[in-house]
């Protein structure tokens, strides 16, 4: 029996029935390349802006300073994360009543258009003050569709996993998503190296968001190929409720404060040294562009190749013992480590960053499968995307707003540095109110 994270006045949980059917090797390998490349295709249509938002700012914003140009560029980044907790309360109604295959399938086709419609967009030049209003309305929709990847993914990898390797299974979701992150990056890092200046701010930049189009077709069909996962069908067959919503806020607020503060180290660190950072190396240290990308190209391969491993240690050794690791290393080396970026070359700013991203994959390595398992079925998608994507739309998209608002007012360099320690504090606090859940069935309500 799971650990009951909620009140005592909760409902009891239970397991799937044992005779219940197991997946077959065939059917999980199935189900987690639909889960690596529905969510690969979304983050990397959300990738894109944050590696290009230099140019983004020449383009669709009036000539500044180009402070000011990037502090707006930012905050559109920033506003499409207010419809997230909106998004994530409509995909997980949707998931948790009527599937989460459904879900998914068709929140990577309104990623992919609304990707495809930002290259589409006039610049500021040809349209004004229309092009910025464009751009943050199509980011909205973005930001409302990716509200209902990241916890759906992992729901689904979750319900189909062997208890003993759930950690492992669900450490694909953050895996593709840094995979998106990564061919983001190198998209960018090969249009800036390749184009001029001049071809990059008139063409180029769109080339990654069209190419959003036929990925997102891709990625769709992938999921369509599926069943629902086992345990929403076992739900089906037993006590499906029409109304998830209202038992989520009634039996599972104390769950919900849980995720929501574990998950703010998540979104803190995950936008500010996975996306961020290039634009942190560039504008703030003065680092080349094709330098800074290089940089952030191979800690994000690295970050790729250590999640796997995180998941797998969240497994053998508990995902409360990791994810307080995870804080605090956070905690104590973070500052030191941002020091050092502006004393060392090119090496050394590689070899910093695949330390952060080392302390990085042991939060999110854990978290998509710690978010999935102190929820029963009935209301897992939908408290796992509501909690997660109000601390995104919180701290996660506002990171680099914030950020380089830190640095302009303070005038120091190290401003992410302790606001990243902030989060990981808030983290460690919520993870010491919550019991272990590790190598238990999945609780059903």
């Amino acid at each position: 029996m799971a650990t009951n994270l909620n009140s005592p006045s909760d409902p009891p949980r239970t397991s799937v029935p044992e005779g219940a059917a197991k997946p077959t090797p065939r059917v999980l390998r199935r189900v987690v390349t639909a889960s690596f490349v529905g969510n690969f295709v979304e983050w990397f249509d959300y990738a894109v802006y944050g590696y290009l938002a230099t140019v983004i700012a020449t383009v669709f914003f009036p000539e500044s300073e180009p402070a000011t140009a990037l502090l707006a560029t930012f905050a559109v980044f920033a506003i499409s994360f207010i419809i997230r907790p909106i998004g994530g309360l409509v995909w997980g109604h949707f998931g948790d009543k009527i599937g989460r295959r459904a879900a998914l399938s068709l929140s990577i086709l309104i990623m992919s258009a609304s990707t495809f419609c930002i290259g589409l967009i006039p610049g500021f030049d040809q349209i004004g003050y229309f092009a910025p209003v464009l751009l943050l309305l199509v980011r909205i929709v973005q930001g409302f569709s990716a509200a209902g990847e990241y916890a759906g993914a992992s729901a689904f990898l979750a319900e189909y996993a062997p208890d003993r390797k759930r950690g492992l299974f669900t450490s694909v979701v953050p895996a593709s998503t840094a995979a998106g992150l990564l061919f983001g990056s190198l998209v960018a890092a090969a249009l800036t190296g390749l184009l001029s200046t001049e071809q990059l701010n008139s063409w180029g930049w769109r080339l990654p968001f069209l190419f959003a189009a036929p990925m997102g077709l891709i990625g769709r069909y992938i999921r369509l190929k599926l069943e629902d996962t086992p345990k929403f069908q076992e739900m089906e067959r037993g006590m499906k409720t029409n109304a998830p919503l209202s038992i989520l806020f009634s039996h599972h607020r104390r769950a919900m404060l849980i995720a929501f503060g574990v998950t703010c180290l998540n979104a803190v660190g995950f936008y500010l040294i996975l996306s961020y950072m290039p634009t942190y190396l560039s504008e703030v240290l003065n680092v080349g562009r094709t330098a800074s990308f290089v940089a952030s190209s191979i800690a994000l391969t690295c970050y790729i190749l250590f999640i796997f491993g995180m998941g797998a240690l969240s497994d053998r050794y508990g995902r409360k013992r990791v994810l307080i690791a995870a804080s605090i290393f956070f905690a104590v080396f973070t500052v030191p480590l941002f020091s050092a970026l502006g004393a060392v070359g090119l090496v050394g700013m590689v070899l910093i960053q695949i330390v952060l991203c080392a302390f990085l994959t042991m939060n999110d390595g854990t978290l998509p499968t710690f978010l999935s398992e102190i929820f029963p079925t009935q209301v897992r998608y939908s408290g796992f995307a509501f909690s997660f994507n109000t601390a995104n739309a919180l701290f996660g998209g506002t990171a680099p707003f914030v950020a380089t608002l830190l640095i302009e007012v303070t005038g120091s360099k190290l401003a992410p540095a302790w606001y990243l320690v902030a989060a990981a504090l808030v983290a460690m606090g919520s993870m010491l109110m919550a019991r272990e859940t590790s190598r238990q069935p999945l609780p059903d309500a």
